[in-house]
């Protein structure tokens, strides 16, 4: 089960689809193979940077029975919906597959503070005994949670374990929940997003780790685990030799698009294929990321 001390790096995994758009299940298993390779501590499927919305509701759960079947990691179910049936059946059936927990945004309607505690508390009673992720990214979903918000339903919902910390800017959130947690307030693992591109300051205030998709998780392993172990230097030097392609990848609208073209060709996927409607990469972009890579590698290999 999920727990308020997990660490590390659970990787965002994207969904695998074949050239037509229908689920590619060999490749499920081949990128479930390849983040645990490269150094993913858990995995989170079904999130919005894998087109969760794009799925039925038969081909969620079979994306969720194969990863489970496939690894001994602890994975993470994005489980967020409109209302909270079909929210409960998603979970319950990610549960009974071997999940560890679920992850929950906000409902895109809320606005006041007592809105977005109520909805955590309704998560919390319709959830029952299951750990969950409040997924704090008001970029997409346009709700903004307050620190005070966040320390309110972590009091309130105890099997509320873990923050996915993706506000942008939100360093100072990180800080402030540490900062409470060491005054008393119950501690939950914190993990962070936006593709990595702020990690090793997130590392400095407080967070446990990453929680995203960045095309080379190996880099957040080795950033989180060098500074863990007090080489804050190499693990700023590793970042910053993957930061332009961090940065490339980050892009609104295409950056799935050119993350499932990297991850394919590292094999870690046989198509880059996005379910429509969804953008494909043109000539020129994926000769900037061919450039960035190439880039990329050569600063690495100076590093040694």
């Amino acid at each position: 089960m999920l727990t308020e001390t997990a660490r590390g790096v659970f990787t965002i995994a994207v969904t695998p689809f074949l050239p037509d758009g229908a689920l590619d299940l060999d490749s499920v298993d081949r990128m479930t193979d390849f983040y645990a390779e490269k150094g993913a501590t858990g995995l989170t499927v079904l999130g919005m940077m894998g087109e969760a919305g794009k799925l039925a509701a038969d081909e969620s759960i079979a994306v969720v029975r194969r990863v489970t079947s496939r690894t001994m990691l602890p994975v993470v179910v994005g489980v967020s919906a409109p209302g909270f049936a079909p929210m409960k059946a998603l979970a319950q059936e990610a549960m009974a597959a071997g999940a560890a927990g679920v992850m929950v945004a906000p409902s895109g309607g809320l606005r006041t503070d007592d809105q977005i505690t109520g909805y955590y508390h309704g998560v919390a009673e319709t959830l029952g005994e299951i750990p969950f992720v409040l997924q704090d990214f008001p970029l997409s979903t346009g709700v903004q949670i307050a620190t005070g918000v966040i320390l309110r339903i972590v009091a309130d919902c105890p099997t509320c374990v873990m923050l996915k910390h993706e506000d942008w800017p939100g360093l100072a959130k990180i800080s402030a929940l540490r900062a409470a947690s060491g005054a008393g307030a119950r501690r939950i693992s914190i993990l962070t997003g936006n593709g990595g591109q702020f990690l090793p300051e997130e590392m400095n205030r407080g967070a446990d780790g990453a929680m995203t998709g960045f095309a080379y998780p190996e880099m957040m392993r080795q950033v989180i685990d060098h500074w863990n172990a007090g080489d804050q230097d190499r693990a700023r030097d590793i970042f910053d030799a993957y930061l332009p392609l961090v940065r490339y990848e980050s892009q609104p609208g295409i950056g799935l698009a050119i993350r499932k073209h990297t991850l394919a060709r590292r094999g870690a996927i046989a198509h880059p294929t996005l379910r429509k409607p969804g953008p494909a990469p043109d000539a020129a972009t994926i000769a900037e990321v061919e450039a960035l890579i190439a880039r990329q590698e050569a600063r690495l290999a100076a590093l040694g």
